[in-house]
């Protein structure tokens, strides 16, 4: 977060970027797609699953893939209106007259792409976390248990405060690495785009990313189902080349983990956050290439 203010604010590409959010942020997708986001998550709150005593699961996993599809429908959104409109408009050629050249354009319209999106994951996760602190006990009641009471006393001198409580707490705390990876994942899709987006218009850039999508959390499945069904070479080879080529998105999604209240180890996270920057730095350097030799005119 503290990189992207100092690029947005000391850097030519954060002219670019900061530009680029105001758009994103004030165009009515935005706005659509966080109401609605939103409602989802509070009709998921309230409706029962009838999945007996798992209810706290269910919304977790619903409220990951809410925030999964609203991010990554922003981040190609934007990056086709803003960049491809820019680029047949002709007003990029407005912009390059200045003294910022392919790549800073490039790289400061997905930095704006990529604030836009956490501005909409830090409202929808703040919404999720409260939801997830009052739900807690719903299964609890369903079992006629004693609930895990909201707030707890602490005495600070003379005064009592109420906090809240513990146990609610780490069950909200616990859904915050499944909402990490779920931003890496948005922000990988949301690389792939910036870099279709300059050669491509917004409708083969939308069927691009929801086919890498698709592909994408299915590759660790390909691979494993081809080595283990003992297919031929050439079936083999052709699902690694695809997992080589198409990032394995399955590595983002560990919902069913967070939901399970398993763990998520520190150096997963720590391991994600470099593959995901690694293939955005990879799909950024591909954009720059088939943007440096576009024609503008």
């Amino acid at each position: 977060m503290i990189g992207l203010i100092a690029i947005s604010y000391g850097t030519r590409p954060g002219v670019i970027a900061r530009a680029t959010t105001k758009e994103a942020i004030r165009q009515p997708l935005f706005l659509l797609l966080l109401v609605l986001s939103a409602l989802v998550l509070i009709v998921n709150s309230i409706v029962p699953f009838f999945t007996f005593e798992d209810e706290g699961k269910m919304l977790t996993e619903c409220g990951l893939a809410t925030l999964l599809i609203a991010g990554a429908l922003l981040a190609v959104w934007t990056a086709g209106t803003s960049i491809t409109s820019e680029i047949e408009g002709k007003t990029a050629m407005t912009l390059l007259s200045k003294p910022i050249d392919r790549r800073q354009f490039l790289f400061g319209k997905y930095i704006g792409i990529l604030q836009a999106v956490i501005w909409m994951f830090l409202i929808l996760t703040l919404l999720f976390a409260v939801l997830t602190f009052f739900k807690v006990g719903y299964d609890q009641k369903e079992q006629s248990l004693d609930q895990t009471p909201l707030w707890q006393w602490i005495r600070i001198s003379d005064i009592e405060l109420p906090v809240p409580h513990p146990d609610r707490m780490s069950v909200v705390g616990s859904i915050l690495p499944g909402i990490a990876l779920t931003f890496m994942q948005v922000a990988v899709l949301g690389a792939i785009s910036v870099t279709v987006a300059t050669r491509l218009p917004m409708v083969m850039n939308l069927v691009i990313c929801f086919a890498v999508f698709v592909v994408g959390n299915l590759t660790e499945i390909i691979v494993n189902s081809s080595v283990e069904g003992q297919a031929n070479e050439s079936v083999i080879f052709t699902a690694r080349l695809i997992s080589m080529v198409v990032p394995s998105l399955s590595a983002f999604n560990i919902s069913s983990a967070v939901a399970t209240g398993r763990v998520v180890p520190q150096d997963y996270l720590g391991l994600s956050l470099v593959y995901a920057s690694a293939y955005i730095g990879a799909m950024l350097l591909l954009g720059f290439l088939l943007f440096e030799d576009r024609d503008l005119a």
